[in-house]
């Protein structure tokens, strides 16, 4: 029995580093792609904090995010889903 309760602890050490990938998860490469919201929306001084044109600057920047990471939320998960149902192919 001593033997058991030594390799749950010993178990779940070496499965820790599997789990911080799960912590990844919102750090996604086309947020980092996109650079700067603040400084592409200023754009050389033309348009200024808190204007209209800013604050919808900014929301077409969100829009734009958002489709980018779900393009590439969804080519994830098809490169799944080819992967399981073709695991003989290369």
């Amino acid at each position: 029995m001593r033997s058991f309760s030594a390799r749950v602890p010993f178990a779940l050490l070496l499965a820790l580093p599997l789990l911080t990938g799960c912590l990844e998860r919102g750090n996604s490469p086309v947020a980092a792609s996109m650079g700067d919201d603040d400084q592409y929306c200023q754009a050389n001084g033309k348009v200024a904090v808190g204007t209209p044109e800013y604050v919808a600057c900014r929301k077409d920047r969100d829009v734009q995010r958002q489709n980018a990471e779900a393009r590439y939320d969804r080519r994830q998960r098809d490169l799944g889903e080819y992967m399981l149902n073709n695991p003989n192919r290369p």
